[in-house]
């Protein structure tokens, strides 16, 4: 592909990043104050992060280091953003930011799937499921993963957003096996059982050695209204942005499981010719956030920071980078899954006037951003440049 030329605009996201407690927390079922990135910061100590604070990222999240007002020539806004849309978890959040309120939640599962769902899935792909509650992705694999291999019968489990995760062994249930199971439990949920996302959970190990989740996770959502991505076409999605947005609308690209991938993938892609790059560095959430490892988040940050860093000095006059969060995940708190929380954000671009841009509602206003950075009428969509 050859180079672009004329504006481009960037959406780096770092997954579960929140920026401290919304208003309405409480009613998410939040009542520990979460405030991610405060909270890992006090929990590690000062990190190495100087892009981060540079660019106002920490500031956003309470933390009590100085923004800049320029990064070079690139001038700096920061602040928070309120999501409004009836949930806290990447589909509801980075929707949002394309210009999809979410206004009814999609359904959960706190005891579990009802009997007649689970044994009408069970039919559908001919074995029985093991599990069907609300767990964790690691502990449950400890719980039942024996059982699993003597049986090969694949795990069913949820957790407090709206999710139908199933989980196999590579060795027991090929991958194929395991996507087509999940194709068909997608083709299934229908309201009201419209699970948000089904997610395949491929595992490796042995009762002996321990198991381990396995970087071919694959994510089936609802398919998303109409929104800003349909209208700007051919985007370059990295990580699992495409998945989000069931890939309508995005080039079709390998997908990277790591941040480290994701990394590698950011560097090619800003060779490209692709006016919009989407990417979600999911480590912070995946590995951390629900694993309640502050040390672990800690060190993330710092190894994201460089590559920030990097990513800032290749920048382009006409392009414009937004980094943002798509929901919190205090790994601080005694739960294991998202918070409701502000998000973070930062705009990053020539001659847009460094200024700070408090607390907005609406994480809508990065699409409009986006759409008027590149010359897309989206008269329906704020933005960040007023």
């Amino acid at each position: 592909m050859s180079a672009l030329s004329g504006p481009r605009a960037l959406v780096i996201v770092l997954d579960g990043c929140g920026a401290g407690a919304a208003p309405d927390a409480e009613a998410f079922g939040d009542h520990d104050h979460p405030s991610t990135l405060l909270h890992v910061w006090e929990a590690t100590g000062p990190l190495q992060t100087p892009n981060l604070a540079a660019c106002g990222f920490l500031a956003a999240g309470g933390i009590a280091v100085p923004a800049a007002d320029r990064i070079g020539s690139l001038d700096v806004r920061w602040g928070r953003l309120q999501e409004l849309s009836m949930g806290k978890d990447s589909v509801t959040g980075h929707w949002e930011m394309m210009g999809i309120e979410t206004t009814e939640p999609f359904p959960t599962y706190p005891r579990g799937f009802p009997p007649s769902l689970v044994r009408m899935f069970e039919k559908a792909i001919g074995v029985q499921t093991l599990g069907n509650r609300v767990a964790s992705g690691t502990a449950i694999l400890e719980e039942l993963g024996p059982l699993h291999l003597e049986t090969g019968c694949p795990i069913l489990y949820t957790s407090a957003d709206s999710v139908f995760q199933l989980a196999a062994h590579e060795a027991i249930v090929p991958i194929e096996r395991l996507y087509a199971m999940c194709e068909t439990a997608r083709a299934l949920l229908t309201p009201p059982h419209q699970v948000q996302r089904v997610i395949a959970r491929p595992f490796v190990g042995s009762p002996k050695a321990g198991f381990t989740r396995t970087e071919r996770r694959k994510d089936y959502p609802v398919p998303p209204p109409p929104n800003l991505i349909d209208r700007i076409g051919d985007v370059l999605g990295i990580g699992v942005v495409p998945e989000l947005f069931g890939g309508r609308g995005f080039r079709d690209v390998r997908r990277t499981q790591s941040n480290a991938e994701h990394a590698k993938a950011l560097r090619e892609a800003m060779r490209s010719d692709a006016r919009f790059l989407f990417a979600n560095f999911e480590d912070f959430d995946m590995l951390y956030g629900h694993r309640n490892d502050p040390e672990g988040f800690g060190r993330a940050l710092e190894a994201f920071d460089p590559i920030l860093g990097e990513i800032v000095a290749t920048l382009r006059d006409e392009d414009l980078l937004i980094l943002t969060a798509d929901h919190g995940n205090d790994p601080t708190t005694p739960s294991t899954d998202h918070s409701r929380e502000y998000v973070p954000v930062t705009v990053l671009g020539h001659g847009i006037g460094a200024r700070p841009l408090g607390d907005r509602p609406g994480m809508m206003a990065i699409g409009g951003t986006v759409a008027a950075h590149l010359g897309i009428d989206a008269p329906d969509l704020p933005t960040l440049l007023d």
